[in-house]
């Protein structure tokens, strides 16, 4: 065992058992963290506003703090960026993070000086605890990768202003700069192709161990390492690598493909991180389910994802959530967010610990006739019917069509595949069938004749990634979108289907 692996097995077991202890405070711990927000609250502009003085529990949190989302919250944003004091947090934040979001343009995440922690030692627990559980520690003595954002940081309003991946760079702590790759110079490289050539120029005669990033852009590199070394699988080019950390979308379609190019089993561990927060990670190698970061200077609200639009929908706390609710979740935090409306939802499947998965997002769905489709659903019936027949997906999303020139409308789905079904219709019908099972309202709306099944359209081979391209939002945390409700993305995406 070598120096650093070495080290990190008694910090590691430390974190581990921290974790576990936690896991049975987790309500406790939520309570105090309201009381602790709320406390430093007071002194600001936003707990003035708000009458946080007179507010102690949480019903009465409810009261004093409506649901916000970005654009709710932009005013108190630009205060901020114009240099004023005390707004939502107690003095200025340390940093703000840039992100692009897909109706509020740029959005401006502070981060403060309490709440970088949550970013920083999350990630690292995530890491330990791995460890700790396995008792893996031998990747820390080799390359570790993380594709990322750039590191290069602007001044907005006189703070240092980036994305959170770039910002998290500044704070790897500096016995893991000698493993951490790719250099300072290729991270700032803004044109993702520029880069991920020089990224493979970088790694691909090095002991790489553990490997991070959003999975599309992690099978752009692996297909790069794959090209340059005629076909070579990853674990064939790098012997020790067997840690793969993700984050940002489901796992689930990329997983086939991923794996196939890896070529031999890996541990991965999955992430649930946001500019916003660090809010959960995987624990368990054996467990399904992200456990939520309950002791990090976060207070989570939930909401039914049923009643998100309603105009005073449910606000669960954390010890009120039921398993197998779609709940969309809401986070007050160490930085001034309150009552922000993340835009993500989440499914509980244990509260005893508390563990959850990542279901989809409150505005990327399909209910143009009331079937209010998520991405929780067709993920699953498209993964279903592709596992039966043998079928890897690159990529995809799902948009209703309603103009039909006389024919029933129907829910139109752009799919690039690695390898095609055998029969495209036969495999279609098996999509919609799933469809069906999973979703009631749209099993409704075809037996009453209002639609008409779904339709595949082939997108051709690296047609989302010219897409994405052409947008200028390849590389780093984008994402296409499971869902729309509109047809902007399909209409565009009609340019890259297979002739």
């Amino acid at each position: 065992m070598k120096f650093k692996s070495l080290l990190a097995k008694p910090f590691a077991s430390i974190v581990h058992n921290k974790i576990k202890k936690e896991m049975l405070r987790a309500v406790e711990d939520q309570d105090a963290i309201l009381q602790e927000l709320i406390k430093t609250g007071k002194k600001t502009e936003f707990g003035t506003e708000h009458k946080f003085n007179a507010v102690q529990t949480h019903e009465e949190f409810k009261q004093a703090v409506p649901l916000r989302d970005y654009e709710q919250f932009k005013p108190y944003i630009e205060r901020i960026k114009e240099g004023k004091q005390n707004v939502l947090w107690k003095g200025q934040p340390i940093y703000l993070a840039k992100t692009s979001g897909t109706t509020s343009g740029v959005k401006y995440i502070p981060i403060s000086k309490e709440s970088v922690s949550n970013h920083i030692d999350t990630a690292r627990n995530a890491l330990l605890n791995y460890m700790g559980e396995t008792g893996n520690t031998a990747f820390a003595d080799g390359k570790m990768i993380f594709l990322s954002g750039s590191p290069e940081l602007e001044r907005v309003g006189g703070i240092p202003t980036g994305r959170l991946s770039g910002i998290v760079n500044h704070h790897i702590p500096r016995y893991l700069r000698t493993n951490q790759l790719p250099s300072y110079e290729t991270n700032c490289i803004d044109d993702w192709e520029t880069k991920l050539d020089k990224i493979v120029e970088e790694t691909i005669n090095q002991d790489m161990t553990l490997i991070s990033g959003i999975p599309p852009w992690v099978q752009m590199y692996f297909d790069r390492l794959m090209e340059r070394t005629s076909g070579k699988r990853i674990k064939e080019i790098f012997k020790n690598f067997d840690v793969m950390v993700y984050g940002g979308v489901n796992f689930e379609p990329y997983r086939a493909k991923l794996m196939a190019s890896i070529g031999a089993p890996i541990h991965t561990v999955e992430t649930f991180p946001a500019s916003e927060g660090f809010f959960a990670f995987q624990d368990s190698q054996d467990k399904e389910g992200l456990l939520l970061n309950t002791n990090s200077g976060i207070f989570y609200e939930f909401i039914p994802a049923a009643e998100i639009f309603n105009e005073n929908p449910t606000r669960l706390s954390l010890k009120d959530v039921q398993t197998g609710v779609n709940y969309a979740m809401v986070v007050n935090n160490n930085a001034g967010l309150w009552g922000y409306n993340l835009g993500d939802t989440v499914k509980f499947i244990s509260t005893n610990p508390y563990r959850l998965l990542v279901t989809g997002r409150i505005k990327h769905f399909i209910s143009a006739f009331g079937e209010h489709v998520i991405g929780e659903e067709v993920e699953y019936s498209l993964m279903k019917a592709a596992a039966e027949e043998n079928v890897h997906i690159t990529e995809f999303t799902v948009a209703p069509m309603v103009q039909t020139n006389g024919e029933l409308p129907y829910h139109e789905w752009f799919v690039e595949f690695e390898n095609m079904p055998e029969n495209l219709g036969a495999f279609a019908r098996k999509v919609d069938e799933n469809m069906r099972q999973k979703n009631i309202y749209y099993d409704d709306l075809l037996t009453g004749n209002i639609l008409q099944p779904l339709k595949i359209r082939t997108v051709r081979k690296q047609g989302f990634i010219d897409y994405m391209k052409a947008i200028g939002k390849l590389g780093g945390q984008n994402k296409v979108p499971r869902l729309s409700n509109d047809r902007k993305l399909a209409d565009e995406l009609s340019a890259y289907l297979q002739k």
